[in-house]
């Protein structure tokens, strides 16, 4: 958990926080996200999310859609000897990752967003929590 901002340097690396590294593992898996970000798993959380995914029904079109979406974006990662990521030019791109990030923790994986793109999706969501959180309440939350 937590938000951390950093810049994203021109050959596409960017630092990821040392106790997000400690939990990612040496070898872990960078994809697209929801909501124009991007999603990094440690490798046993994608394996656990592959398997789902492998029970969609591939006879329905959005089951489909789904796993293309997460897979043809994915890729394994490492860090290098100074705790970055190099970020795959496609992601880059979808994510309009360019400068300024924010790298936050979210449950069992980390996400990365374009510092702008972040703040906007916030503020939005932060005018509609308590909507949010009362439609929650289906869920035993």
């Amino acid at each position: 958990m937590g938000e951390y901002k950093h810049a994203i340097d021109e050959k596409g690396r960017l630092i990821i926080p040392s106790k997000f590294r400690d939990e990612l593992g040496e070898q872990f898996v960078i994809t697209r996200g929801m909501d124009q970000c991007v999603f990094v798993y440690p490798r046993t959380e994608w394996e656990q999310l592959e398997q789902k995914l492998k029970t969609l029904p591939f006879t329905k079109k959005d089951a489909r859609a789904f796993t293309r979406f997460f897979f043809s974006g994915a890729s394994e990662a490492a860090f290098d000897k100074q705790g970055r990521v190099n970020i795959p030019s496609s992601l880059r791109e979808y994510a309009l990752l360019e400068r300024d990030c924010v790298v936050i923790g979210v449950s069992r994986r980390v996400e990365i967003w374009n510092q702008s793109i972040w703040e906007e999706y916030f503020a939005e969501s932060e005018a509609s929590f308590s909507d949010i959180a009362e439609s929650m309440e289906n869920l035993d939350f």
